[in-house]
């Protein structure tokens, strides 16, 4: 692997950890405030529930895109970067600053770092700042799916959005559309990771696009262009990463992984750690992580490592069968390790 590249998926596979240690860390502050957003998370259609709002809302951009109304899906997920981040200060950051309103009381402290977060994104999208308030909406969305969906309705969930997911990359290619709308946004659907010091996405020219992606689909590739040079590795707003075929690496700036990649597995990782009967392992900062919950982690970057190694080769690929699979893979696994029986690790023991 060209070494540009391998600083690139470490710094990938760092944010995926990231994300995956944040939502661990937050399970038990968003369980003891009442985040849990179901009656009955072992409900199974809680997740086509989800998956629906996801056919809806990936509907709703492509017609923004195609209307040239991007800057309502703009709009839309910097007020999504607050009110998650809302979430999380909220229940990291001590009460400090606490004021009664018509809604409840209200921490001026956890609101103002969380309006900072949208600010800077307006403001300055640069790729760092991207990044970081990717890692605080990845975090804060896997951990309340995490204690709202039970182990079952997690693996439906990953199971189906997989097999969409590589639908929508090699078959429909509608998410490749949606790819192009995002990148220009810059916004934390997508997680950037650079290849180069001086790469600047501010300065990143994503014009001609959709000419790019004319010229190579029939080659069954998906790309965009980097600076205006060659094409780039683009990733869907619902977490398919896609590669175009790119005869020289080296021209590369950086690619870019849609953050449902980081998510997605992540919310089975928090459920395992929620919901499994496995005995917790007592780890500092995260305590409710146990064997089911770390060997999800395992197989999910077991299945980035591959993800990966296929993107540097210039394939065309979608990310969440590698790591939704690599997941569930390692859950089950860790699963019986930990002496949990496979009826109950798949949580269908009611149903038998």
């Amino acid at each position: 692997m060209d070494p540009r590249m391998f600083r690139g998926t470490a710094l990938a596979a760092l944010i995926f950890l990231l994300v995956q240690l944040g939502a661990l860390a937050l399970v038990p502050t968003f369980e003891a405030a009442g985040y849990q957003a179901v009656e009955n998370p072992s409900d199974p259609t809680n997740s086509f529930v989800y998956i629906g709002a996801i056919l809806v809302a990936t509907a709703a951009m492509l017609l923004a895109f195609r209307y040239d109304a991007a800057w309502t899906v703009r709009a839309v997920v910097l007020f999504s970067s607050g009110l998650l981040s809302w979430y999380v200060f909220s229940a990291i950051v001590p009460p400090v600053f606490v004021v009664e309103t018509g809604w409840g009381y209200v921490e001026l402290l956890s609101l103002a770092l969380a309006a900072g977060v949208s600010l800077a994104l307006y403001f300055y999208p640069e790729w760092y700042v991207v990044d970081t308030a990717g890692v605080v909406m990845g975090a804060g969305a896997a951990g309340l799916f995490g204690i709202s969906f039970g182990v079952l309705p997690a693996i439906v969930l990953l199971a189906v959005l997989a097999v969409y997911d590589a639908i929508s990359v090699y078959g429909t290619k509608h998410m490749l559309s949606l790819a192009e709308g995002v990148m220009d946004l810059r916004v934390p659907v997508v997680l950037v990771i650079p290849l180069s010091l001086s790469y600047s996405l501010l300065d990143d020219d994503f014009s001609g696009a959709s000419d790019v992606h004319e010229n190579e689909e029939d080659e069954g590739g998906d790309g965009e262009r980097e600076n205006g040079e060659e094409p780039t590795p683009v990733a869907d707003g619902d977490g398919a990463e896609s590669e175009e075929s790119a005869p020289d690496d080296a021209g590369r700036d950086a690619f870019f992984i849609g953050l449902g990649d980081a998510v997605m597995p992540t919310v089975l990782v928090a459920s395992a750690a929620f919901f499994s009967p496995a005995a917790a392992l007592g780890v500092g900062a995260i305590p409710a992580l146990n064997l089911p919950a770390l060997s999800a982690m395992v197989g999910t970057f077991l299945g980035l490592g591959v993800l990966m190694w296929a993107v540097a080769k210039g394939r065309a690929h979608a990310g969440l069968p590698l790591l939704n699979g690599g997941a569930i893979g390692g859950y089950l696994l860790g699963s019986l390790l930990a002496g949990v029986s496979l009826v109950q690790a798949l949580g269908i023991a009611p149903y038998l």
